[in-house]
């Protein structure tokens, strides 16, 4: 399906939905979501009682397995807060406004100048890698909006937009983690295989993620004792992986790792087998993050593994309703009929963090003083314990990850297990690390 295509069927089907909604519910599509409250007028009867918050995400194209749970949250925070938000001595009614940014970075930057501009939103606020959320804090940046993003690492949101070390923002924050996280986990789990070659395929296409891992991965793979093969980068929409899949069995790689979109990961997997090229381990960031994205390799995704950020069974709660991270997968799955995807926390704590930014604040009208308030946070909630003071850039909140692999599942097709956290053993594992192809 086209991106063009599946926008008209997004706005089709939110409009088929808007026929027979009550007030209190809500719709997500290409325009925008209503607020779970009757009214958008406070006590005062004012424009001025309303908080509105912006949400871009991708929910269609190549990265929409990213905001699968995005009609789940927005439900959820609109529950959370029908009774509004306390700041400045009133309570203020809250109205969230959904984006699709269609996995475009500029339909991202677009859309984020229409909740600026047009819907006069109060914060934005956007998730799912550097293609959303770079464009989004830009045009926010630009136009002395305040913002939070996140799952997006952080050096790739940071110097992905021209910033040196030192350097900072005036209205763009965000949390996640970052290359450092990325290397302890997938070292270690590397350190556990026994393996006759220390050389490590890396497939990196040439996007801002990958730039990343480019700059970043290397320097510690080697201090860590392994060597890095690397091949010139790729465009996103590769159809043919041979020269990538040749070099990797040339250079009898028993590790393999990447940072592609995930279609193209489907495409490379797939070839990989079909060319016989199996290795040892495989740990992938940015794909097979998702339930769906394991569905749809099949057997093929058998024991990949990869960075797990939040699931159920990590010690987080709510800090709008208390609920534990336990609840809000459960609670996912019985409306939804789905298992719980990991986007779920950090989605959820981007309404936290501007629940509680709003709330410190005495004009939530105020932008440099919401954003002021953004980034000298420090709160705990669905993603764990934030400070956003803490760097390690200012405005950044780190987060800590465990290691995961695929398997079959009893309930659903393919369940993740949490098979290392010795970097956070607070997330009980789930299973044992196995090796992708024995």
């Amino acid at each position: 399906m086209s991106q063009r295509s599946a926008g008209r069927n997004t706005e089709f089907d939110r409009r088929s939905m808007l026929k027979g909604m009550s007030a209190g519910a809500v719709a997500l599509g290409g325009s925008g979501a209503l607020v779970g409250c009757k009214s958008l007028k406070g006590s005062g009867g004012g424009e001025s009682e309303v908080i509105k918050i912006g949400y871009v995400s991708p929910q269609t194209g190549a990265l929409a397995s990213f905001a699968l749970a995005d009609n789940f949250v927005v439900k959820q925070v609109n529950e959370a807060l029908s009774k509004g938000i306390e700041s400045g001595g009133k309570t203020r009614k809250v109205q969230i406004i959904v984006k699709d940014s269609q996995s475009d970075p500029n339909r991202a930057a677009d859309v984020a100048r229409d909740l600026i501009n047009n819907d006069k939103v109060d914060l934005v606020v956007a998730s799912s890698t550097p293609d959303t959320t770079n464009p989004v804090s830009d045009q926010c940046e630009a136009n002395g909006m305040p913002n939070v993003t996140t799952i997006v690492p952080w050096e790739a949101w940071f110097f992905g937009r021209g910033k040196k070390p030192g350097d900072s923002f005036q209205y763009s924050t965000m949390f996640f983690f970052g290359m450092e996280e990325f290397t302890n986990l997938f070292v270690a789990m590397w350190n556990r295989m026994e393996v006759k070659s220390r050389n490590v395929a890396c497939l990196w296409p040439n996007d801002v993620d990958a730039n990343a891992f480019r700059r970043g991965f290397p320097p510690a793979m080697k201090k860590a004792g392994y060597n890095p093969i690397a091949p010139s980068g790729y465009e996103n929409g590769t159809s043919d992986f041979s020269a990538q899949i040749n070099t990797f069995k040339s250079e009898g790689t028993q590790l393999f790792t990447c940072t592609p979109i995930p279609p193209d990961f489907n495409t490379f997997w797939k070839q990989a087998a079909q060319q016989g090229y199996r290795p040892k381990l495989a740990t992938v960031a940015k794909v097979m993050l998702f339930p769906s994205e394991a569905e749809a390799l099949g057997d093929l995704a058998n024991n990949l593994a990869t960075d797990i950020w939040w699931s159920p069974h990590h010690p987080y709660k709510s800090s709008l309703n208390g609920q534990t991270a336990q609840q809000l997968g459960d609670a996912f799955t019985a409306e939804t009929g789905k298992q719980w995807t990991q986007a779920l926390g950090s989605i959820y704590s981007l309404f936290e963090i501007a629940k509680n930014a709003f709330a410190s604040v005495s004009d939530p009208h105020d932008r440099k003083a919401v954003a002021q308030a953004l980034r000298t946070m420090k709160y705990e909630g669905m993603s764990g314990p934030l400070d956003f003071t803490k760097g390690p850039q200012p405005g950044i909140a780190m987060q800590k990850i465990v290691g995961g692999q695929w398997r079959k599942g009893k309930k659903f097709p393919w369940d993740i297990f949490i098979v290392h956290n010795a970097e956070y053993p607070a997330v009980p594992l789930t299973g044992e690390l196995m090796p992708t192809y024995a």
